[in-house]
């Protein structure tokens, strides 16, 4: 295939950034985007231009870094991640559009990079069991409902690719907060700090600058992981829960 990729460049955090477009021929429809994004950069470095920074890590689905905004979706118009997604998604003569994720928590780096350490420190405020267990506990030593532990196994998928904030016009993070609130909030070893994790969770969430929730869908939409909007209810129902006993 032969293609068109306008693709944002910015030298640093600082600098002014751009499009700027290329062209690109001999893609394959079996190479994955991130796969064809190396070819550009090969071709970029031979003609001794600065190649196109973009992050990524595992390439199998499931870290999250590969975070893209790709003709307007978050990693592309496939439901996965940007590394999972195939050039056979496009046609021969495409233009392809790619930026990087646009919400003021997520500040460009450079060129398709952005810092997504606002997700960490939510995390930090609040995502764990603060427990000391020692070693990995045997899986059944701590007896869970069925129904509850299929819940927090499914909603514990969530990467923090921060597709969600990507795609909500809000800019909103409840998605992946709901999620693991939820995750944790379902297991018995989540329940002694339930409440003030959904405190300081939303607290943070807050303070970092993302939009409130507005329900309009987007975020699961856009999730490569499938996460289900009931996760956000779930987070309003303990921070409510939480606002009544004072905390």
């Amino acid at each position: 295939m032969n293609l068109t990729l306008k693709i944002w460049r910015q030298a640093s955090p600082e600098a002014t950034g751009a499009m700027k477009t290329y062209e690109i021929s001999g893609v394959s429809a079996d190479m994955s985007f991130l796969e064809m994004l190396d070819v550009l950069n090969e071709q970029l470095n031979a003609q001794g231009e600065e190649p196109v920074a973009f992050d990524h890590d595992c390439r199998e689905g499931i870290c999250g870094s590969c975070s893209l905004m790709i003709n307007g979706q978050p990693h592309g118009p496939e439901v996965t991640t940007t590394c999972q997604l195939h050039m056979r998604s496009f046609k021969d003569g495409d233009t392809i559009t790619v930026e990087p994720w646009r919400a003021d928590p997520f500040p460009v780096l450079k060129d398709l990079v952005v810092d997504r350490s606002a997700f960490d420190r939510i995390i930090q405020a609040g995502g764990y069991i603060s427990a000391n267990t020692g070693s990995a506990p045997e899986a059944n030593s701590v007896p869970a409902p069925r129904d509850k532990a299929m819940r927090a196994f499914n909603v514990a998928t969530c990467i923090g690719c921060g597709a969600c904030v990507a795609s909500c016009p809000n800019g909103s993070a409840s998605l992946f907060v709901g999620a693991k609130i939820t995750h944790l909030g379902e297991l018995p070893q989540g329940q002694p700090e339930r409440w003030s994790r959904a405190v300081g969770m939303v607290a943070q969430a807050d303070a970092e600058g993302f939009g409130g929730c507005t329900n309009i869908g987007e975020c699961t939409s856009a999730c490569p992981k499938g996460i289900p909007l009931d996760v956000i209810s779930q987070l309003n129902k303990d921070l409510r829960t939480a606002i009544k006993q004072g905390l």
